[in-house]
Order: structure tokens, then C-alpha cells, then sequence
């Protein structure tokens, strides 16, 4: 297994969705940044080995299913992904939030994917990623997290065969609960290093990346709904995956500080330029 396979088989492009979750939740420090990503990516890993028969029919051209990766060593690295991010939460004491985290990740790849449950499973997980934060009143930034994400997996169950119109609505629907959610947030105490000394403009802010996250993820959506095939649903649940940058730098511009806010801004565009590499899908 070389890095090339190691990073298709993690999508690692999509860890740059990541961190902002812990943020959009109060995260101060590298820890819990890194702890997400060491689970997500751990998700990822456990996905395609969970998937390996079906990948070996619908994507042949998947890690596993192609012998570039063996079947123990997508699972010995979900394991050890998993491990890693549990070290690295209890260095902050959030072990509470991390091991549910970890159990809802296992769960959804080895047993709910399929099912109805799904979805709210995997909404469920990026909720516990913002709470990962440990801001204490994080509530409404992981409900809004939760939402995308709902919307988002609901769809990419048409991404092989394709979709409904009832998958795209759905996921349209979700996204305009995060965008409300989003819309919605109260000022408050800044993050650690932040700054309350325009909160005009910091409103102003928010406020434009909830716009900027409903132009990119609602306009790719809605492009499913009126054209369900494989490939428009591929390209909207990649648009949907990486859209979340803008929803977290929205939740992040009212307490965060303007540097974070930035960043996240601007990891969209190299999101999307190390995307048209690895597939985050």
C-alpha cells in the first residue's frame, strides 16, 4: 500500500472538511482537530473494508476491491485511526464525547449504512464532531452540522445506480434547516482569542457564508432533483461534501477568530483543486 492508495482509500482531500467541525464547536489547540480527522479517517478506511464486496461489483477500481489494498490492512488502519483519536480527545479530556463518537462511526460502516437508520446515524457522528469542541453550548452548531449531513448521505445512496427525487429533496430540505440553523445564531462570549469588538460585521460575515453555502451545496442539489443519474448525483454529493467549509465558517464567524474564519474560507477552493485527484465520495 502506497501513499497514493493510502490516500484514495481515507479520502484524505475531505479531512480538510474536518477540523472545522471541532471548531464550529469552541475548539481551542491542534488536539481536537486532530482527533477528528484520526476518526474520520478511520471511517473511511472501515467503509471501503465494510464495502469490499460490493465494491469488488459496483467500483472495481476501489483500493481493495483493485488488490492495491488488503482487506487487514484497511481494518488494522480504521482500528489504529480509531485508537489515535481516542488518545488524542482524552488529552483533552473528552473521552464522553469521542468513544460515542468512535461507537457511532463503527456502527454506521459495519451495520446501519444500509438501513433506514443511516443517514441519522451518520448525521448523529458530525454532531458529536462539533461537541467534540467543548464549547458547552454548542447545541445549535452541531444540530446544523447534523442536518447537512443528513441531507448529504441521503443522497449519495443514488450515487452508483442513482437517485430519487425524493433523495434530492431531501437533501435540499436539510440543507435549508443548516442554513437556518446557521442563520440563526446567537451572539455570544468569542472563542478563545476572539474578538467582540465588531460584532456588526462579524453578523455580516456569518451571515454571507450562510449565503455562500446555499449557492454551492442547494444549486448542486437542485441539479439532482430535476436530473437524478449517477453522475449528477456523484457531483452533487461531492459539492454537498465539500460545502460544508462555508456552513462551518459561518458558525464559526461569531466566536471564532478572524484567522479560523479564513482558513476554513480558503480551504474550500484547495479543497475542491485536491478533490479533482482523489474523489471524496
Amino acid at each position: 500500500m502506497n501513499i497514493k492508495d493510502l490516500a484514495e482509500l481515507v479520502r484524505a482531500p475531505a479531512a480538510l472538511t474536518v477540523p472545522g467541525d471541532t471548531l464550529a464547536g469552541g475548539a481551542s489547540g491542534l488536539a481536537p482537530a486532530a482527533a477528528s480527522i484520526c476518526l474520520y479517517w478511520a471511517g473511511m478506511a472501515l467503509n471501503d473494508y465494510a464495502d469490499r464486496d460490493l465494491d469488488a461489483k459496483e467500483r472495481p477500481e476501489r483500493p481493495i476491491p483493485s488488490g492495491r489494498v488488503r482487506p487487514w490492512q484497511a481494518l488494522a488502519l480504521a482500528s489504529g485511526l480509531t485508537a489515535a483519536g481516542l488518545a488524542l480527545a482524552a488529552r483533552r479530556r473528552r473521552l464522553r464525547i469521542a468513544l460515542p463518537l468512535a461507537a457511532t462511526i463503527w456502527a454506521y460502516d459495519l451495520k446501519l449504512k444500509d438501513t433506514p437508520a443511516g443517514p441519522a446515524a451518520m448525521a448523529a457522528a458530525r454532531g458529536l464532531d462539533v461537541l467534540l469542541g467543548g464549547r458547552p453550548r454548542a447545541g445549535l452548531a452541531a444540530a446544523a452540522i447534523a442536518a447537512h449531513t443528513y441531507g448529504v448521505t441521503a443522497l449519495s445512496r443514488g450515487e452508483v445506480n442513482g437517485g430519487t427525487r425524493a433523495q434530492a429533496i431531501t437533501s435540499i430540505t436539510a440543507t435549508a434547516v443548516a442554513a437556518a440553523l446557521a442563520a440563526s445564531v446567537p451572539q455570544g462570549s468569542p472563542c478563545e482569542g476572539g474578538s467582540r469588538e465588531n460584532p456588526s460585521v462579524r453578523t455580516a460575515a456569518r451571515l454571507a457564508f450562510v449565503g455562500a453555502y446555499v449557492w454551492l451545496v442547494g444549486r448542486a442539489q437542485a441539479k439532482a432533483a430535476m436530473r437524478p443519474d449517477p453522475a449528477t448525483v456523484r457531483e452533487a454529493v461531492g459539492a454537498s461534501i465539500l460545502g460544508i467549509l462555508p456552513l462551518q465558517a459561518a458558525l464559526t464567524a461569531e466566536r471564532g477568530t478572524p484567522v479560523t474564519v479564513a482558513m476554513l474560507a480558503a480551504s474550500h477552493p484547495l479543497a475542491r483543486r485536491l478533490a479533482r485527484r482523489v474523489s471524496p465520495t
